[in-house]
C-alpha cells in the first residue's frame, strides 16, 4: 500500500482517490495536542451496546480492486521483512513484530489484524448513529496506522471487545495508549467515565507525548 500510494502520488493525486477509504475533505482537519490534554478531550458518555452486530461493520473489503483485502494490506504494509504477494493477493515469507506480546511472527495465520478500538467498543462511544458507509470505512481505516495493527492472533482474542479500562497489553502499554486516544480522536468517538479514569492514570506513567491525527469525521 505504501508503494502504490508513492507511485499514485507521482501520477497525480485524481488516481490515489481508490486506493484507501479516505476522510472526506469536510472532516480532514487536524488535531494535536500532548497526551494528556488529549485524553481531557474526549467527550465522556454512557456507553450501550444495544443493537450491536459486527457484521453492521462490513470490513476486510477490497477498497481499490487489486485482489487484497484490507487484512492483506495490513499485512503487507507492517511486514518487517517484505512478503511475496502471489495470485489472488496469497502472501508468504514475511515477518512481523507483534508489539502486544513482543514476539516476532513468520506465519500470517498466526496473526489477527486488531482494531485498535474494537468495533463493539466503537459502537458503544457513538459508532451505533453512523451511516453504513461510515462504519465501512471505520473498519477498513488504511488512512491511519494506529487504526489497524497485526498482532499474534492470541492476544487480539484476548482483548476482544475491551477498553483501556478493561484491557491492557503485555508490553508497550504507552504506545498502546497513545495510538487508543488517536484512533478515538479520528473518529470522535466518546468515552464512559471508567474508561477515562483508566487512560489519565495510565498517562501519568507515561512520556506527554504529542498526539496528532487527521480527523476521519
Amino acid at each position: 500500500m505504501v508503494r502504490r500510494l508513492l507511485l499514485c502520488l507521482l501520477a497525480g493525486v485524481g488516481m490515489c482517490s481508490a486506493l484507501v477509504l479516505v476522510p472526506s475533505a469536510a472532516y480532514a482537519e487536524d488535531y494535536s495536542a500532548p497526551l494528556t490534554t488529549a485524553i481531557g478531550d474526549l467527550p465522556v458518555a454512557a456507553e450501550s451496546r444495544s443493537g450491536y452486530d459486527r457484521d453492521l461493520f462490513r470490513h476486510w473489503v477490497d477498497a481499490d480492486g487489486d485482489g487484497c483485502t484490507t487484512r492483506d494490506e495490513v499485512l503487507i504494509d507492517e511486514a518487517d521483512d517484505p512478503v511475496t504477494v502471489g495470485s489472488s493477493c496469497s502472501l508468504s515469507g514475511g515477518r512481523w513484530y507483534s508489539y502486544y506480546d513482543a514476539v516476532s511472527q513468520t506465519s500470517a495465520s498466526a496473526l489477527d489484524i486488531d482494531h485498535m478500538v474494537p468495533l463493539a467498543e466503537a459502537w458503544d462511544s457513538g459508532a451505533s448513529t453512523w451511516s453504513a458507509d461510515t462504519r465501512e470505512a471505520y473498519a477498513n481505516d488504511l488512512g491511519d496506522a494506529r487504526s489497524l495493527v497485526a498482532v499474534t492472533a492470541a492476544d487480539n482474542r484476548a482483548k476482544g471487545d475491551q477498553d483501556v479500562a478493561e484491557w491492557l497489553p503485555g508490553h508497550e502499554q504507552c504506545r498502546y495508549l497513545r495510538e487508543f486516544v488517536a484512533v478515538k480522536l479520528r473518529w470522535r468517538l466518546s468515552v464512559d467515565s471508567a474508561e477515562k479514569s483508566a487512560m489519565t492514570s495510565l498517562a501519568d506513567t507515561c512520556p506527554d507525548t504529542t498526539i496528532t491525527v487527521t480527523r476521519a469525521r
